[in-house]
């Protein structure tokens, strides 16, 4: 096995075997901040209305807490995970359709989304496989799709953290990787909102599909 692959592997198997305490420890968590930036995002393109209703990939959906805000803010909200157990949690939590991929094996049909909302998920693909994984996010959004991304900030280094592999992005490091993908920055921002930056360690970013 690769030493990507062991670290697609060993987080996954994490989240399997600690699924249950992964939904209660962040059911609570309000990300509506992150929600709003990329809708906004979304309303915001030329000819866009504002009661609009998108078609939105939740990449990394978890056990649905965020799919479940979507769907119920009038939107088609399609998840993926790599884990069954969340795979399960998630449509059984919000009705909506959810796609069983590993990160490092996806099979996205082309052009299908307005937008994707990858909260605390894109941080987990390793920087080799980072590029082909953004192409294929980048193909599967329509010619005028946004990507949202929080990741946790660090100064670009990468490796396990426990039984998790992430890769701790900077801003600019995260810049070169998106904008080489075929994606134009429109904001970013740090969190938790309201504090000193020293206690933000979440990095989120909006980012458009260059045409």
């Amino acid at each position: 096995m690769s030493e990507r692959n062991d670290a697609s592997a060993g987080t996954l198997g994490h989240y399997r075997r600690n699924a249950s305490g992964f939904r209660e420890g962040t059911w609570a968590h309000d990300v509506s901040q992150n929600i709003a930036a990329l809708l906004e995002a979304l309303a915001g393109r030329d000819g866009a209305s504002s009661a609009a209703r998108f078609s939105i990939l939740d990449f990394g959906c978890g056990p649905g807490r965020d799919l479940l805000a979507l769907s119920r803010l009038g939107h088609e909200a399609v998840g993926l995970d790599g884990a069954e157990e969340f795979v399960r949690m998630a449509r059984e939590a919000s009705g909506c359709e959810v796609w069983h991929q590993d990160f490092l094996q996806l099979d996205l049909p082309a052009s299908r989304f307005d937008g994707i909302f990858a909260n605390a998920s894109l941080f987990h693909v390793p920087s080799a496989d980072l590029p082909r994984v953004l192409g294929q996010l980048r193909d599967t959004l329509k010619a005028d799709g946004i990507l949202f991304s929080s990741n946790p900030r660090g100064e670009d280094v990468e490796g396990w953290s426990g039984e998790r592999y992430g890769v701790w992005h900077s801003l600019e490091g995260w810049r070169r990787y998106l904008q080489d993908a075929g994606f134009a920055e429109l904001r970013h921002y740090y969190r938790p909102d309201g504090l000193p930056r020293e206690q933000q360690p979440w990095l989120a970013s909006v980012w458009g599909k260059v045409a």
